[in-house]
């Protein structure tokens, strides 16, 4: 089944393309943990989960992990790199759509660049994470940064908790529709569990398509989701 279709309130509420990328990597400039959290702004993904817990935890830990997944990632135009700050760094910035207040402190950049962040839903929903840029590989898809990454969900209103882990690597890569220029995309793919016993994983591909595989009990669900 597909998850809920996310439609944008406004323009660089999209998880994806040119105005989105303008929002990330705004045209002032911006530093790299600045950029790590407008890349978690993407928490409308995470307000439908308290409607779900009781009736369907399957699809909760779902939203959740498609949140992961968004907030691990970005696509669109490179329209430049992001400035490289200091550990000990900390931003905390209110994502426009959700007021959800996102907090991103960059821990160290030797022997890799390592972040850790926080999303605090005004519901009093609780998302906490990390993730460490490992360095720049070359391949046939372009220049790629694998993050090993962290996410945890722990809700306001009961005891669920979630949970997400594995590796997302963006890439550089070339625009073959647009000679010159570079583009922005990720893939990779995160392991899933909850407190209600529901187990699986997540794989998200360079074109921004989120296949999510649950189990729990006897039973198996799948789960997509386009960015």
């Amino acid at each position: 089944m597909a998850l809920p279709k996310f439609v944008p309130t406004s323009e660089t509420a999209s998880f994806s393309g040119r105005a989105r990328m303008h929002y990330e990597t705004p045209p002032q400039g911006i530093t790299i943990t600045g950029y790590i959290v407008r890349r978690l702004h993407k928490t409308s993904l995470l307000e439908s989960i308290r409607d779900l817990l009781g009736k369907d935890y399957s699809a909760a830990l779902a939203q959740f992990a498609a949140y992961a997944a968004a907030a691990s990632s970005s696509y669109g135009p490179a329209l430049y790199q992001p400035q490289f700050d200091r550990p000990g760094s900390k931003i905390s910035e209110a994502d426009p759509d959700t007021g959800a207040l996102v907090t991103v402190q960059q821990l160290a950049r030797q022997p890799h660049i390592a972040f850790e962040y926080r999303v605090q839903m005004p519901n009093g929903d609780l998302v906490s994470g990390r993730e460490s840029i490992l360095g720049t590989t070359v391949g046939l898809h372009g220049l790629g940064m694998p993050a090993p990454s962290l996410f945890e969900f722990q809700s306001a209103q009961c005891g669920y908790t979630a949970h997400a882990a594995g590796t997302i690597c963006s890439e550089l890569a070339p625009n073959w529709a647009n000679f010159g220029a570079t583009q922005v995309r990720a893939h990779g793919t995160l392991e899933l569990s909850d407190n209600m016993g529901h187990s699986g994983s997540l794989k998200l591909d360079r074109k921004g398509h989120i296949e999510i595989v649950l189990c729990g009990g006897q039973q198996q669900r799948r789960f997509t989701f386009d960015l």
